[in-house]
């Protein structure tokens, strides 16, 4: 009797432990289920992704952090509330609040079908978060999700970007010294990218928004060699949106070809922007139509019309305070032109640009 007693104890407990387990993994399969289908409805382009990666960063995940970020967290990035800043084809970049420091960073969030698996891109990530250039925007960190989804960590810069900086009508966007010390700026910048590393670093989308300002206006160029992650879809759209827009090199047609040459041609479309203060895509010059702005300046100059071509403001300044920023002002529309030219043979490396422009500085 007392063994049929202890043996129907133990099955009992049996039954109540199998009983657990089973219903353990059923809720265990109903919530990854549930997850999956909310990460397809949802992704962090449309608000709610931030949540959805919290969930499943209990699958897998991996941070790779870079110098002076060694302290971030992936709950930091996970549970950092965002605000969009700015959309493309590939992904949302973000202003998020790290909460546990306080501090403000921007998160570039890249959908998983716009890049390459971890392993593949892994070298291409781990050289661009070793930039460190007072001219560039360094990566801090990368997160990489369950779904293949990566986000990307930088540091935050208050003053916004070139390009409305220069359309916000502020006095200091006028004056000559601020335009020449954003000219050498950015141009050391690139000159690291091109010139610093055993291979150079080919930024493919410069352009006036994506040069970052700091308080003291020091440029920040950002986004460099981010096509290099991007699958070769997402990289030909990459390509698309500075060719909309004005800054991309005539002989850039696909982007595996961007070269230093075709970098050299955004930056001299980024001077001129800086001294006429006209969006690079612009007919407001003359009649024409679908004429890019170093096409237009190239006919008033042929015209003998180059008093046309600066902000009326910026040259006014210049000639108020002495016939030296004047000279400088057109040496670097010269070299501004020079860069925008048609053959990539002729146009100035850009350590060339730089003895260009500290001569100007000498003046």
């Amino acid at each position: 009797m007392g063994k049929n007693h202890g043996a129907k104890v133990f099955l009992g407990l049996s039954c109540s432990f199998l009983i657990l387990l089973l219903l353990y993994a059923w809720h265990h399969c109903f919530r990854r289920r549930f997850l999956s289908r909310r990460a397809k409805e949802g992704s962090l382009e449309d608000g709610g992704g931030v949540r959805y990666a919290v969930e499943e960063e209990l699958e897998t995940e991996e941070l790779i952090k870079f110098a002076g970020w060694e302290d971030l967290t992936a709950h930091d990035i996970l549970d950092a509330p965002g605000e969009v800043v700015a959309k493309s084809s590939y992904g949302t970049l973000y202003r998020a609040c790290i909460r546990r420091s306080m501090s403000v960073a921007l998160l570039r969030f890249v959908r998983p079908d716009c890049t390459g698996r971890i392993e593949k891109v892994l070298p291409a990530v781990q050289m661009l978060g070793s930039v460190r250039h007072p001219n560039l925007v360094p990566t801090g960190a990368m997160y990489v999700g369950p779904r293949g989804e990566k986000l990307f960590v930088h540091p935050f810069y208050a003053s916004g970007t070139l390009a409305q900086f220069l359309r916000a009508g502020v006095a200091e966007a006028h004056r000559w010294d601020i335009i020449y010390k954003l000219a050498c700026g950015v141009a050391r910048g690139l000159d690291h990218l091109h010139n610093g590393y055993e291979k150079a670093i080919i930024h493919g989308n410069l352009k006036s928004n994506n040069i970052l300002l700091e308080a003291d206006f020091q440029p920040r160029l950002s986004d460099f060699g981010l096509y290099i992650i991007l699958n070769p879809a997402a990289a030909l759209e990459m390509l698309e949106a500075p060719a909309s827009q004005g800054y991309r090199a005539p002989e850039l047609i696909k982007m595996k070809d961007a070269s230093r040459e075709t970098d050299i041609y955004s930056l001299g479309v980024v001077f001129l922007e800086m001294l006429t203060r006209k969006d690079p895509l612009t007919n407001k010059f003359l009649q024409s139509k679908d004429l890019h702005l170093p096409t237009s300046l190239r006919i008033l100059v042929l015209e003998h019309k180059v008093s046309d071509v600066f902000s009326s403001k910026l040259l006014e300044d210049s000639i108020n305070q002495n016939s030296t920023n004047e000279e400088g002002l057109l040496m670097l529309f010269q070299l501004a032109m020079a860069c925008c030219s048609l053959s990539p043979a002729i146009r100035p490396d850009i350590r060339a640009v730089i003895r260009r422009l500290e001569d100007i500085g000498r003046r």
